[in-house]
């Protein structure tokens, strides 16, 4: 087991002693071990603390680091990574008053987004998606979660799924995959919101868990876009093949979807 042992560092970050979590009034205070040391063994960090207390009398592949800081890596719990063009023109739209629901009634927003990822290729999102990802591993993040739910059809969804699964195949970074086909009703389904559902359920879904394409899924619980009634359907199903539901609720309005969610363990 190789071992990688990293001294004299100026600060070590968020390594205090008060337990592993803070809470509270404690968040505001950042802990900080001036002069430390880490010692990792194989993938786990066996040790840490102040230059005075260090446990080697040896020490092999040392990397000695004045002048540094060193922290855990960020967790990014809600990104959509995986997307063709971008919509910074909605911000002026934003400015002049319109709300994000009069946005989505006119097309924009994530509808905007699905009409570029359906012309986009699998092999197009890919390349840009994988670009994205390594700045943001440059940037700290070791962790991240990216959905999809700019597709809303059975190839889209698909598709970008896939370019997800071979994300993780390729990136050392640790990502969590969840489908998010309940991110809007498509046009064409406005007025019939049963028979999207039926697509997820009967057609997406299964896919999904027969190509291990996700490892959760979401639902936008949102007034003009689903239920809460909706979305407990939806990830009831979802759980069924395996994926615990992570939700979007309250963005905008308070609808049920929280309680709803409690009822769903999400």
């Amino acid at each position: 087991m190789a071992t990688q042992i990293y001294t004299h560092i100026s600060g070590l970050l968020q390594a205090g002693t008060s337990g592993p979590f803070l809470r509270g009034k404690d968040l505001a205070r950042l802990p900080v071990i001036k002069n430390a040391y880490v010692i990792i063994e194989g993938d786990q960090i066996a040790a840490w603390g102040r230059m005075e207390d260090f446990p080697y009398p040896s020490r092999p592949n040392e990397v000695v680091a004045p002048g540094t800081f060193l922290l855990p890596a960020w967790c990014d719990s809600h990104t959509h990574l995986v997307f063709e063009g971008s919509r910074e023109g909605e911000f002026v739209d934003r400015i002049k008053g319109k709300t994000y629901k009069e946005i989505a009634e006119q097309g924009g927003g994530i509808l905007q987004s699905v009409k570029m990822m359906e012309a986009a290729s699998e092999e197009s999102l890919f390349i840009h998606a994988w670009k994205r990802l390594e700045e943001v591993g440059r940037l700290g993040t070791g962790a991240i979660e990216i959905k999809s739910g700019y597709g809303l059809s059975v190839e889209g969804e698909i598709k970008m799924l896939r370019v997800i699964k071979k994300l993780k195949e390729k990136s050392l970074l640790q990502i969590r995959a969840t489908f998010l086909g309940a991110h809007a009703y498509p046009l064409k389904f406005r007025e019939d919101h049963e028979a999207y559902i039926q697509i997820i359920l009967e057609e997406m879904l299964p896919i999904i868990e027969r190509e291990g394409l996700a490892d959760y899924i979401d639902v936008f619980c949102e007034e003009g876009f689903f239920s809460a009634e909706e979305m407990e359907r939806i990830c009831e199903e979802g759980k069924k093949r395996g994926l615990p539901p992570k939700l979007h609720v309250n963005q905008l309005h308070s609808i049920g979807g929280i309680e709803a969610g409690i009822r769903l363990g999400a």
